[in-house]
């Protein structure tokens, strides 16, 4: 990325999507650092999730001291979240970058519907 204020841009828009939807920041990380940070695909996804990473914590961190996360409704759903992570990480490197694309684009048109519905 040529300037700085680029990547702090990106990151704030991240950021903003992942407070206030709860998550999404890698929505928007993704074709901000495709553009801008001309990584290649694998690089891409991998850096998305090294910056996602720390601004999901602060996110939950203001969640949980402002009172508006309930814990035991999310621990089930961390449980799978952490295996399913460690499983695209195994991955990670195996599924061609063409395929990653597209199911990234079927993910984002399916959850942008079921959000509308």
């Amino acid at each position: 990325m040529e300037s700085r204020w680029k990547t702090r841009l990106a990151g704030g828009a991240a950021g903003l999507a992942n407070g206030l939807f709860g998550g999404g920041g890698g929505m928007v990380l993704v074709p901000i650092l495709a553009r801008w940070g001309k990584l290649d695909q694998r690089k891409l996804y991998a850096t998305c999730v090294g910056v996602i990473f720390p601004v999901c914590g602060v996110s939950a961190a203001v969640y949980l001291w402002r009172g508006g996360a309930d814990l035991g409704t999310a621990a089930p759903y961390l449980a799978g979240g952490l295996l399913g992570g460690w499983l695209g990480g195994k991955l990670y490197g195996k599924v061609p970058p063409k395929f990653l694309k597209w199911l990234f684009a079927a993910f984002l048109f399916y959850a942008g519907g079921r959000y509308l519905l």
